[in-house]
């Protein structure tokens, strides 16, 4: 007797291979359908990077700028001060009235103050760069010592440009809503504040002095030295 064959589990060689290829063809198909929508996506992606907006590099300006207001927080609009009373190494009473007609940096510290004691170098530096007719750097201690403690800690610095200015009277602090040391204010002509800063700085860094410049239209003149005022 004859085997038989089941050909109901068995699949015609010619049929398998014309399967395969149809399977090929498909895949080679959508291959080349996703190379195709790769290319259009990568074309409109050129398009737009072609047709978008420029940005502008920021100027050298608006970069110190932006530098010197991690520094100096300058207000929307000049801001009236309190009347500061105080006194010079003579003793002579003034008010910040006594210094208008000229910006003013107007400094809070005192020796004790280890972060001001750091700054005060900068600060007669800083009035260095500039005639304190035109821009006054005005360092006030509320020092309790008086004059003659800030006299012996500007010899011990050797600095020359700071003037002596004490708060005898203790209330600087609190008339410039001061919430510690050292606190530094920019002053306008007009006696108005129109920056302030909360801590010490490098003050004759160069992005602060060219913004002070700018800013308060100064010119760089040679300062006369306080003794000779």
């Amino acid at each position: 007797m004859e085997p038989t064959i089941n050909v109901s589990n068995s699949e015609d060689p010619q049929r398998a291979r014309s399967r395969f290829s149809i399977q090929g063809l498909w895949l080679a198909a959508m291959l080349v359908l996703a190379i195709g929508v790769a290319l259009v996506l990568s074309f409109a992606l050129f398009r737009s990077l072609q047709n978008s907006t420029v940005v502008q590099v920021p100027s050298e300006s608006a970069e110190r700028e932006a530098d010197a207001s991690k520094t100096l927080q300058f207000s929307a609009k000049p801001a009236e001060l309190p009347e500061l009373r105080f006194v010079d190494r003579d003793g002579r009473s003034l008010t910040l009235r006594d210094f208008a007609g000229r910006p003013i940096l107007l400094n809070l510290w005192a020796t004790w103050c280890v972060p001001c004691r750091k700054e005060m170098a900068s600060l007669d530096r800083l009035q260095a760069k500039f005639d304190p007719s035109r821009f006054l750097v005005l360092a006030l201690s509320v020092d309790r010592g008086g004059v003659p403690t800030i006299e012996r800690f500007y010899q011990q610095l050797g600095l020359k440009l700071l003037g002596v200015y004490v708060d005898q009277y203790g209330s600087a602090l609190q008339d410039l809503r001061a919430p510690g040391l050292p606190i530094t204010l920019l002053v306008n002509e007009q006696g108005q504040e129109i920056g302030r800063k909360i801590g010490p700085a490098e003050w004759d860094a160069p992005q602060i002095v060219s913004v002070l410049r700018e800013r308060l239209r100064l010119l760089a003149e040679k300062a006369v030295p306080e003794t000779q005022r």
